[in-house]
């Protein structure tokens, strides 16, 4: 009898299964309509003139988010530590939402809802600006994540736009672009580290923004002679998000990265003296520093297997401290 009602039960679980109606796939919807996302580009604005008036953290805390937040902090940190007579006068400044594209992407539930956009400016609207605003869903308020200035607005790939006008997501990591997210770090790191021999010129093809980071790495790393060295070193990032939109030739993806340079004499009895923008970190000479710089990337990445580019990164110094030089190196 246990054996009839054990197999009684299996054909009717069977049954059921098969007769289950599948749940439709949810729809995916605009993360925002675009006058609402120009408002809240308005919004930042205004917000941001005052938050640079006034040094307020908490404020811009209302508006800002992620690696923006981070360097927008220290930028302020370091800003307060001047004297009054090294301060720059502020100048309330606004984006020009006329000359303001946005890039909706559909989101399906349950995902972060974000937005892209890029600014012009200049007399004939030669500078170009990338910025990314995504919710926060706790405080249930939309916040500037990334704001990045493009070296050459010309290299902006063509976003595809849907017949509504909207863009369409791109997952960042995935394997289906020549160079996922995680490959692009690695490469900029390598540009610090190294100028780019080990992945970075392989990766990137050769561009204003690739050619900078090179640099920051020929003129650092000489820049104490035989009395000192510098090393440049990747570690993990701590906005590990990337967001990425589906372009004609692959996807335009905006990240953040993080690395360090440490600084060290290259003997004992000699010192480091910190220059005046060090002051809010460091308040005493030291044979060895080490600084984090939090940076915000923008690269077009194709679909095939060629080079990606990079168009434009900022970096901030977002800590530094003493540490213990090896003169064993």
């Amino acid at each position: 009898m246990s054996a009839c009602s054990s197999s009684s039960g299996a054909h009717d679980a069977t049954a059921a299964t098969q007769h289950r109606t599948a749940q439709p796939t949810p729809a995916a919807e605009p993360a925002l309509a675009k006058q609402e996302a120009l408002a809240q580009i308005a919004r930042y604005s205004k917000i941001n003139n005052t938050v640079n008036a006034t040094g307020d953290t908490k404020l811009l805390d209302t508006v800002e988010d992620g690696p923006l937040y981070a360097m927008s902090s220290a930028d302020l940190k370091e800003e307060a530590a001047l004297p009054r007579s090294d301060r720059e006068p502020y100048r309330p400044w606004s984006y020009d939402l006329d000359a303001t594209d946005v890039y909706i992407p559909r989101i399906t539930p349950g995902q972060q809802r974000w937005l892209a956009a890029v600014t012009r400016s200049g007399s004939k609207k030669q500078y170009a600006r990338v910025l990314v605003l995504a919710e926060n869903t706790k405080a249930k308020r939309w916040e500037m994540v990334a704001a990045v200035d493009l070296d050459d607005p010309v290299q902006l790939p063509n976003i595809i736009l849907d017949k509504d006008g909207y863009a369409t997501a791109v997952d960042a990591s995935s394997a289906s672009l020549a160079a996922p997210v995680g490959v692009l770090r690695t490469a900029i790191a390598d540009n610090f580290a190294t100028g780019g021999e080990k992945t970075g010129k392989k990766v990137f093809t050769p561009t204003e923004a690739s050619r900078r980071q090179t640099k920051v790495h020929d003129q650092t790393t000489r820049k104490f002679g035989t009395r000192g060295t510098t090393r440049f070193s990747s570690v993990d990032t701590e906005f590990p998000d990337a967001y990425a939109l589906k372009t004609t030739t692959g996807a335009l993806v905006i990240f953040s990265h993080t690395h360090t340079q440490h600084d060290a004499v290259a003997a004992p009895g000699l010192q480091i003296v910190p220059d005046k923008l060090d002051r809010a970190w460091l308040n005493a000479p030291a044979p060895a520093f080490t600084y984090t710089f939090t940076c915000s990337d923008v690269a077009a990445v194709p679909a095939t297997p060629k080079p990606s580019s990079l168009l434009g990164y900022g970096c901030r110094r977002t800590d530094a401290k003493p540490t213990v030089p090896d003169f064993s190196l």
